[in-house]
Parts: structure tokens; sequence; C-alpha cells
């Protein structure tokens, strides 16, 4: 069902500075900047390798207000890495084999996601604590 580990999303305050960070420190390019409203970030999606099952990145996820989900998770934790991204060839059957198997979804049909992708969310109850996000790429 996994075909690669797609992206590692980071909360950040600002970021800007993160970008400079990440481009200063690894090397990273930024392939896409874009707001989403509904989930309430401003992003950075930084290009860090490609392979036979796809690209990966890093997500830099600045929050637009306090009140957005990525706002609450620095209030609670701070500044760091909020969840994990893998794709998969098809998000709808894997959204559905997963709910077969009792794994509980956050996002039971897909939403848009960075890059044009389809996405879905997976509760992290479900997953050892760990926010996880299916992604099926634009291309596919």
């Amino acid at each position: 069902m996994l075909t690669c580990i797609d992206h590692v999303g980071i909360a950040c305050r600002d970021l800007a500075e993160r970008i400079s960070f990440y481009e200063s420190a690894f090397g990273l390019t930024v392939v896409s900047r874009e707001v989403n409203e509904e989930q309430g970030v401003r992003e950075a999606m930084l290009h860090v390798a490609d392979g036979p099952a796809g690209s990966s990145y890093v997500q830099l996820l600045e929050p637009l207000a306090p009140d957005t989900p990525v706002g609450r998770f620095i209030a609670r934790r701070g500044e760091g890495m909020h969840h994990i991204g893998y794709g998969v060839a098809d998000l709808s059957q894997a959204l559905a084999s997963l709910a077969a198997e009792g794994v509980r979804l956050i996002d039971e049909r897909p939403r848009h996601g960075s890059m044009g992708a389809a996405v879905a969310f997976l509760h992290p109850s479900a997953l050892g604590g760990v926010l996880t996000e299916l992604v099926q790429a634009a291309s596919q």
C-alpha cells in the first residue's frame, strides 16, 4: 500500500527563517510555496531526493493563526515534527482498506494537498501517536 516516505511535516513559527535554515544547512531547494486556507497553514515544500517511487520532501508549516491545527500544535508542543506523509498509488483504495482494518481515519475522503496532491490524514491514536498523512501525487 505505501510506496515511499513522501515528506516529513515540520511545524514552525517563521516560515522564511526555517526555509533559510534548510537551504543553507542542507542545500535543499524550495519547489513549492502555498497557502492552504482549509488547513490553516502557509507552507513550503523543499526537495530532498528522488527515488524509484517518487520524490521526497521536507514540508515546513507555519500556522495562519493560533487557533489552527498547526497553531495549536505549536502552542502545546513547540516547533518540531508535526506529521509524516507516505505516498500511496490509490488514496481512495488505501482509505477503504485501512477503514476495513479498523484504523481510525481523520479524513474519510481525499482532500486537496500540497502541489495538487490528494491527501488524507489518519488519527495518531491508531498509529502509535504519530499523525500520518497519505499522499497520492497529482501525476497519478
